[in-house]
C-alpha cells in the first residue's frame, strides 16, 4: 500500500458519490459502492483557529474507499483513498491499496 497525496478529478452524482474517476490522463469507473468515513484534520496546524459556527469540513476531509477499474484497457480492480476538502472542493488521492485482483 502507497500513501501520498496527489490532486484528483472525482464526478459526483448529485447526492455527493462519487461516480468516475480520471487520474494521470486515465479514466476509471466505480465496480462496488464507494465506502465514506471523516477523519479529523490537524487544524491545529493548518489553520490559527476555527471560526464559532463553522460547518462540517473545517475539522474533518470526507473520505471516500473507491474500487476502480480503467474504462479502456486493464481490467484491474484499484483499490482507492480518495479525501474531499469542502472548502477548496478539492479531491485528493492520499491512499493507492495492493490490487484487489492480486489478493482474490
Amino acid at each position: 500500500m502507497g500513501m501520498f497525496t496527489e490532486s484528483i478529478e472525482v464526478a459526483r452524482a448529485a447526492n455527493g458519490m462519487p461516480l468516475r474517476v480520471s487520474w494521470q490522463g486515465q479514466d476509471y469507473r466505480l465496480v462496488a459502492e464507494p465506502q465514506r468515513w471523516f477523519e479529523r484534520r490537524k487544524w491545529w496546524d493548518e489553520n490559527l483557529r476555527i471560526p464559532r459556527g463553522a460547518g462540517a469540513g473545517i475539522a474533518d476531509y470526507e473520505m471516500w474507499r473507491l474500487q476502480l477499474v480503467a474504462v479502456r484497457g486493464s481490467s484491474q480492480v484499484h483499490s482507492v483513498d480518495v479525501s474531499f476538502d469542502a472548502q477548496t472542493e478539492r479531491w485528493r488521492l492520499v491512499r493507492v491499496h495492493d490490487s484487489l485482483a492480486r489478493s482474490a
